[in-house]
């Protein structure tokens, strides 16, 4: 693998492993041949060796030009900026643009964090609420509560909303789903 691919998972990939880790601190730290980071580290010379082997392979520790080793920085920096580059991936990324925008703009970890104001918004919102509810099943309130307190803390404006929507009905203390998309 050469510096240049290595991408952001790959450099925490190579420092998930204890030894690597160490070394790279070690060089971090003013290291910069095997025996000054045997020393630092207090790792057998080996174990040492076999890391700074992968490190090296991988392109995150190089040797400098008067043959000292040192860590590729400006690896780290191209992963980064590429990282941060890339769009944040949405938690409703299967959905079609339009819901996704609004459920990334109400729905954060599976919370709603603002029950919207706007009825097309809201209506978007409920529907994927509603998706809890299994067709054909029969909830009671306190079941309903449950389902909907994990989504947000008002459950009875949410009840409130899919019942006037249509999307749950309710007759005799129990709820049912009765509209909304069927996935």
């Amino acid at each position: 693998m050469v510096s240049g691919e290595l991408d952001a998972a790959a450099i925490v990939g190579l420092l998930a492993d204890d030894d690597r880790r160490r070394v790279v601190a070690a060089l971090t730290l003013g290291a910069r041949d095997l025996s000054a980071v045997t020393a630092t580290t207090r790792m057998p010379p080996d174990r040492v060796t076999r890391a700074l082997g992968r490190l090296a392979q991988a392109g995150l520790v190089v040797s400098a030009h008067d043959g000292s080793l040192q860590v590729a920085g400006e690896v780290f920096q191209r992963a980064a900026r590429t990282a941060l580059a890339r769009p944040p991936r949405s938690e409703h990324a299967g959905e079609p643009e339009d819901r996704r925008k609004v459920l990334d703009s109400f729905v954060h970890d599976g919370v709603i964090t603002t029950i919207p104001a706007a009825r097309n918004k809201r209506l978007v919102v409920l529907d994927w609420v509603a998706q809890d509810f299994e067709p054909g099943v029969h909830y009671a309130e306190r079941q309903v509560n449950e389902v909907l307190g994990r989504r947000h803390t008002d459950t009875a404006a949410l009840r409130r909303y899919l019942v006037d929507e249509g999307m749950l009905d309710r007759e005799a203390g129990e709820y049912w789903r009765a509209g909304g998309t069927v996935q």
